[in-house]
């Protein structure tokens, strides 16, 4: 299934994506997407949903975050070897992780603001996974049977508040609408293998990243097992988990997003996203 949230921020009803592409409404069905809906039982009911005897919505309506109640989003750090060349930085020999604040999250289409006195803002296309069974400590083997679902991220950055402004990565990851999710949430068993999914991304219709999750350094299986072990991975939370190379700030010289920019990005199966760069008070 590919679940969706749609309408007016904070009034958003839950759908669904048809084998045709088109949306349909699940209210008479669910009241939204929540993070109970995420649990196997409860995908397993909505599976059984005939989908083409939904409503269907007409006209194009606004896309929200794909589900609600999302607890933390947590975020790999340099997982793909030529981004981490590209940064400068030495291939982790654990996963790096920080944390985006869940007061930047944005619907996928919506507007991002480049915050009030920002010269380095930049864009990050990546894979998220969407957690659907509360994980402590789980197994590599087992870590895949704990996601409902994957998603598109765009891990918006500010490259001087992360990493000219001291060591945590967290302050320059988390201004208001920095965390684009969706369009959709597509569940597990639409992508049987989280490991062969190509991801791109395009600044004002040029390609900028164009990469796959087979090259990433540590494995979805991985990351959940990991971080699992580090804390709690409840329903409902996303695991971003890393960019392929091309962002603004690898380049030579350095590029990053100005007002009026339009950043489109994608990945096979999971959807597209769109997005303008706005002034920090016009959101």
């Amino acid at each position: 299934m590919k679940l969706v949230r749609y309408g007016r921020l904070g009034r958003e009803k839950p759908g669904l994506i048809d084998e045709d592409g088109k949306l349909r409404d699940l209210s008479g069905k669910i009241s939204d997407i929540t993070v109970d809906q995420l649990s196997p039982k409860a995908l397993t009911k909505l599976g059984r949903v005939n989908s083409k005897r939904l409503p269907l919505v007409k006209g194009r309506p606004r896309y929200g975050v794909p589900w609600s109640g999302i607890g933390k989003i947590v975020c790999i750090g340099l997982n793909y070897a030529d981004h981490a060349k590209e940064a400068g930085s030495p291939i982790p020999a654990e996963p790096i992780i920080f944390l985006k604040a869940n007061s930047a999250l944005n619907g996928p289409n919506d507007n991002v603001a480049i915050p009030r006195g920002s010269k380095k803002t930049d864009w990050e296309v990546e894979f998220g996974v969407v957690i659907g069974t509360r994980a402590q400590c789980v197994s590599k083997r087992d870590a895949l049977s704990y996601v409902a679902g994957y998603t598109v991220c765009n891990d918006v950055s500010e490259r001087e508040f992360q990493l000219e402004r001291g060591p945590t990565w967290t302050k320059g990851k988390s201004c208001d609408t920095f965390g684009p999710i969706g369009p959709w949430l597509v569940t597990a068993d639409e992508i049987p293998n989280p490991q062969r999914c190509r991801l791109w991304l395009d600044v004002n219709g040029e390609r900028m990243q164009d990469g796959n999750t087979k090259t990433m350094i540590f494995d979805v299986a991985t990351l959940i097992s990991y971080t699992s072990k580090m804390m709690s991975l409840n329903p409902g939370d996303v695991i971003s988990t890393g960019t392929p190379p091309g962002v603004g700030m690898g380049m030579k010289p350095p590029r990053f997003l100005k007002v009026g920019d339009v950043v489109t990005l994608g990945a096979d199966g999971l959807g597209q996203q769109t997005q303008k760069m706005v002034a920090w008070n016009k959101v």
